[in-house]
C-alpha cells in the first residue's frame, strides 16, 4: 500500500488554534480589540503574514470582525443569545422573570461546583474583588442606585462561572449577561421593600457561598447557590402576594 504524503501545516492554522482556544475559555470576549498585528507576530513567534492569514479565517468564519481603521475585534454576536427585544419581552413577564430563577437554579450552582474545585489563585482574586463590590452596595443601604447593586452582583456571579473553566457553562452566563443583571435588578427592586432584613440575607447569602467558593467546598457552594435563589423566588413571591391583596382592598374601597 502506498502512503499518502503528510500535508505540512500552515502556520496561519496554529495561531487559528491559538485565537480560537482564547475566544473559548474566555480570555478574549465578545467585542474586545486585538493587538496589531506586528504585536500578535511578535506574541506568536511568526510572520506578520502569517497572522495576516489567520485574521483572514477567523473573519471568514464569522469569530472576529475588522473595522475600517479600528483594527480586528472578537464578534459581539458570540456573546448576544439575548437581543435587546427578547429582553424587554421577558423582563416584563413576571412568569419568564419565574422562569429564569429556575434556569438560575441549574445553571449557577453547576457553576459555584465547579468554581469551587477548579478555580486557580488568579481566579479568586477576581472573585475576591467581585464579592468585596456587592458587599460595599449592599453595606451603603439606600446610597446606590439598583442599578449599580445589580451591576455588582451580576459580575460576582460571572466571576463565579469564569472560575468554573466550563466553556459552554462560561459562554451561556455571558450570552445571557444583560439579561441577567437586569433580572437582578428586578428583583431587587421587588424584595427591598420587604425590609432591611432581607438586604441582610442576601448579602449573608453572597458572602457564605463566596466563602464556600474559596474554601473548595464544592458541593456546599451548590447548594447555598440553590438556597439562595430558593429565598429569591420566595421573596418575590409573596411580594407579589402583598401587591395583589393591596390592590383587591383598594377595589373594595373605592366602591363602597
Amino acid at each position: 500500500m502506498k502512503a499518502m504524503p503528510l500535508q505540512q501545516r500552515r502556520l496561519s492554522d496554529d495561531i487559528v488554534e491559538r485565537v480560537e482556544t482564547l475566544i473559548l475559555e474566555g480570555s478574549l470576549r465578545p467585542g474586545e480589540r486585538l493587538p496589531a498585528e506586528r504585536a500578535l507576530a511578535e506574541q506568536f513567534g511568526v510572520s506578520r503574514p502569517s497572522v495576516r492569514e489567520a485574521l483572514q479565517k477567523l473573519i471568514a468564519r464569522g469569530l472576529l470582525l475588522s473595522r475600517h481603521g479600528g483594527g480586528t475585534f472578537v464578534s459581539d454576536a458570540l456573546g448576544s443569545s439575548f437581543r435587546d427585544p427578547m429582553i424587554e419581552l421577558l423582563e416584563h413577564s413576571p412568569e419568564a422573570q419565574r422562569d429564569l430563577i429556575e434556569f438560575r437554579h441549574t445553571l449557577e450552582g453547576s457553576c459555584a461546583y465547579y468554581a469551587a474545585l477548579r478555580a486557580t489563585e488568579p481566579d479568586l482574586e477576581r472573585l475576591a474583588a467581585a464579592f468585596e463590590r456587592v458587599e460595599a452596595c449592599y453595606l451603603r443601604k439606600g446610597r446606590v442606585s439598583r442599578a449599580d447593586e445589580g451591576a455588582a452582583d451580576a459580575h460576582f456571579h460571572l466571576a463565579i462561572a469564569e472560575a468554573s473553566h466550563n466553556a459552554v457553562l462560561l459562554h451561556t452566563i455571558r450570552s445571557l449577561f444583560e439579561l441577567l443583571e437586569r433580572n437582578v435588578v428586578t428583583n431587587i427592586g421587588g424584595m427591598l421593600p420587604a425590609g432591611s432584613e432581607v438586604r441582610d440575607a442576601l448579602l449573608d447569602q453572597h458572602r457564605a457561598l463566596y466563602h464556600a467558593i474559596m474554601e473548595r467546598r464544592a458541593e456546599d457552594a451548590r447548594q447555598l447557590v440553590y438556597s439562595h435563589l430558593d429565598y429569591v423566588r420566595d421573596v418575590l413571591t409573596e411580594a407579589q402576594n402583598e401587591a395583589r391583596r393591596i390592590e383587591r382592598s383598594q377595589r373594595r374601597r373605592a366602591t363602597a
